[in-house]
């Protein structure tokens, strides 16, 4: 299959910590340095979160924009995406740094339930969101936690609420959510396809052990691939990852298996329809 892998690397999330793992980026500077590294591995999307100084989830605009501001000047040509995820933040300051128009934010569309608590994505807050990343031209990756998160987001775009063709992302092995299951991931790719179109671009995370299993699904079913340590601070049950980068050296080397090329920036930047900024 020649078909580029893109591999997005989730740098830090909203929980982990140093006590789950000293390798997980909190401050900005350590994020930046992390994604770095990660971007040299292979991966050509970060996705981001940010916290305070107190080391706790935040959706504060101005830690967001030094992020930014930090990957385009270290990562050039690095997609940047930004969460607008629930534990950061709640009602519509959760996309308060969309005004910064990053290539990318995530976008959940629908609810769903987490370990402890329900992630809430209210259909008028996720309305605005989506009117906001059209405003501001960010293109939304939509986080799909469920079949009908899916389903959802052909409506968006039938009605204009999506610009383009929209980049699902299969999310499983979240607690309480939907498991690593095959069949279900298979019909999720089934369903993209009929709703989307045969060549829709589609990609898949796993959370905690199911990371390395949605990721070898992922790059042998032809689609594309996120790691890192927001979704999983472990190599496997001994041993902790000692980067991002080694996360994706996995996701890499799972490529090399099957035969699939690791997507360039300029590769990944074609492959979403995202203009080919140029490093500055």
């Amino acid at each position: 299959m020649t078909k580029p892998c893109i591999i997005c690397v989730a740098i830090t999330g909203s929980l982990p910590t140093k006590a789950n793992n000293p390798a997980v980026p909190i401050t900005i500077a350590e994020q930046v340095e992390s994604t770095q590294e990660a971007f040299e591995a292979g991966a050509s999307i970060a996705h981001c979160h940010v916290r305070d100084d107190e080391g706790k989830p935040t959706s504060d605009p101005d830690r967001f924009a030094r992020l930014k501001e930090g990957l385009e000047k270290h990562c050039p040509g690095m997609i940047v995406q930004l969460s607008t995820g629930g534990r950061s933040g709640a009602g519509q300051a959760r996309g308060g740094m969309l005004p910064l128009r990053p290539d990318m934010a995530s976008l959940s569309v629908g609810s769903n339930n987490f370990p402890t608590r329900v992630y809430e994505n209210p259909p008028d807050l996720v309305d605005w969101l989506a009117a906001e990343m059209l405003k501001h031209d960010v293109k939304p990756e939509i986080e799909a936690f469920d079949l009908s998160h899916i389903l959802k987001a052909k409506e968006m775009q039938t009605k204009g609420q999506l610009a383009g063709t929209p980049y699902v992302q299969f999310v499983m092995g979240v607690k309480n959510a939907m498991p690593a299951d095959r069949d279900v991931f298979d019909y999720y790719i089934a369903t993209v396809k009929r709703l989307f179109g045969e060549d829709a671009p589609w990609c898949a995370a796993g959370i905690g052990p199911a990371q390395i299993v949605l990721n070898e699904w992922a790059v042998a079913s032809g689609g594309h691939a996120r790691t890192g340590l927001e979704d999983n601070v472990r190599l496997d049950r001994d041993r902790l990852a000692p980067s991002n980068a080694a996360l994706v050296q996995r996701v890499v080397d799972l490529c090399e298996r099957y035969a699939r090329p690791v997507a360039s920036w300029q590769q990944a930047r074609a492959i979403l329809g995202l203009p080919l900024r140029q490093p500055t």
